[in-house]
């Protein structure tokens, strides 16, 4: 199938900052929810919370839920609280992810795992889930709360599917694809999802939202994955190559695989397995992605998934916001370029 080109020259490179201004008053009282919520009387607790949540990050989700509700026309304030408490899922499986991988950057920055411990970190990523049902009890919503708590048991999945398929370069390119709508597409299907709920919209404008997240998500991961073997550590705020010694199987890895001589293959068995995975063999991989097409052909694939991402959201809407959601998944595809 060849991937249909998201229309990304308009002269400028694409970024959240329309998404940013039409929602940035909404934010700024999710900013105040998140801030007060995060509070504890253990001192640790907004300590470590804070470092993670002052990181620099775009808050792209909470963002999503924002934008979705004024796309939909909703006058109230019932999406503040929810906002927050996506941006608190993602804030906690992002604690309890640098724990299991052992990263040591995120966003550029020292991981909570490394200043404060694994113990640490894992019981305040806890902390914040516990204050994201909450805030989820709070609103009321017995739907809402079916969809946001679904989601977090699908990251969950989603994470351990991914740890069993860790080190394992058989790992097929469709449990792969079930990995990162899981662990990644649940919560940006999910925060979309929600606004059509809080402004009374019927099960098809639910299920357009929750498409366009959740391409989104898959197209957004897809980058992520390809710009592992694409970039460096600064423009990432992660290690490069974190993927390859953790040996995480990825798209460019399955296509690779796939293309690659016998050579080439036992190369990646053994880098995947844990025997290759020096500077020298990460640049030897990065060559081979390259050469394949592998890395291009996993950009292509993005494409094709933020292109059913803005096709979801068909007649919905219109205006600032659908222009907004839009070229939040322009943004998406261009961090790749």
């Amino acid at each position: 199938m060849t991937a249909t080109v998201l229309p990304l020259a308009r002269g400028r490179q694409p970024s959240l900052d329309p998404m940013m201004a039409l929602v940035a008053a909404d934010m700024n009282q999710v900013n105040s929810v998140i801030l007060a919520r995060m509070q504890s009387d253990v001192p640790l607790i907004p300590e470590l919370a804070g470092h993670l949540i002052a990181g620099g990050g775009k808050r792209m989700r909470p963002m999503l839920t924002l934008a979705c509700a004024r796309l939909l026309d909703y006058g109230g304030t019932r999406q503040h609280k929810l906002a927050a408490s996506v941006e608190f899922i993602h804030t906690a499986t992002l604690l309890h992810d640098d724990v299991v991988d052992g990263s040591g950057l995120r966003r550029g920055r020292r991981t909570a795992n490394i200043i404060w411990g694994n113990s640490a970190s894992v019981l305040v990523g806890d902390f914040l889930f516990s204050r994201a049902f909450e805030l989820m009890v709070e609103d009321g919503s017995l739907r809402v709360l079916r969809i946001l708590s679904n989601a977090s048991a699908v990251i969950a999945e989603g994470e351990v599917n991914q740890l069993t398929a860790q080190r394992r370069i058989d790992t097929a390119e469709q449990r792969y694809l079930d990995i990162i709508g899981a662990k990644t597409a649940a919560l940006f299907a999910a925060a979309c999802r929600i606004a059509a709920v809080l402004a009374e919209r019927d099960e098809q404008v639910e299920e357009a939202l929750d498409a366009y997240g959740r391409n989104l998500g898959i197209a957004f991961q897809l980058v992520d994955d390809a710009i592992d073997y694409a970039s460096d550590a600064e423009t990432m705020g992660k290690g490069q190559g974190d993927d390859f010694r953790d040996g995480k199987v990825t798209l460019p890895v399955i296509l690779a695989y796939a293309r690659g001589n016998e050579t080439e293959k036992k190369f990646w068995r053994d880098a995947i397995e844990g025997r290759r995975i020096s500077d020298e063999d990460l640049a030897h991989a990065t060559r081979l992605l390259r050469d394949s097409g592998a890395i291009d052909d996993a950009f292509s694939r993005a494409r094709l998934y933020g292109q059913r991402a803005i096709d979801a959201l068909g007649g919905i809407g219109g205006g600032q916001a659908k222009a907004a959601l839009i070229e939040a998944v322009e943004f998406a595809i261009a961090r790749a370029y």
